[in-house]
């Protein structure tokens, strides 16, 4: 059985087609492997992490400063600042990573310090 020229020169056609199509897709890939790779490298560097706080009191800087002390007496397992953000003092709690984390420690200090609430905070 013969084959025809058409039908070889056909056939090498659609070979050298599907070759280039599967180069271009490695390719094409490739650079979606590198894209991704500089895209982790920029957030390992720019990291702008969520934490979670709860803030006991908002206010004049005398009470805040009590209310730390009173805190440190009764939770000492537990990181407490006082921060100045114009025109009022806050007295926050640690620097949770999950709400869920935060929500519990409210959930043991809410008795003591009713007034706390859980705030989102960029670090």
């Amino acid at each position: 059985m013969t084959i025809s020229p058409k039908k070889l020169l056909f056939t090498v056609f659609l070979a050298l087609l599907l070759s280039f199509t599967n180069l271009y897709s490695q390719s094409e890939n490739e650079k979606i492997d590198n894209l991704i790779e500089q895209k982790r490298a920029f957030n390992k560097k720019n990291k702008n992490s969520i934490v979670y706080k709860i803030q006991l009191y908002n206010g004049n800087e005398t009470d805040a400063y009590k209310i730390k002390l009173n805190f440190n007496a009764k939770y000492p397992e537990y990181t407490i600042k006082i921060i100045y953000k114009s025109p009022e003092w806050k007295t926050q709690v640690g620097n949770f990573n999950t709400r869920l984390e935060a929500d519990r420690v409210l959930n043991i200090i809410k008795g003591k310090f009713s007034g706390a609430i859980v705030l989102e905070d960029k670090i």
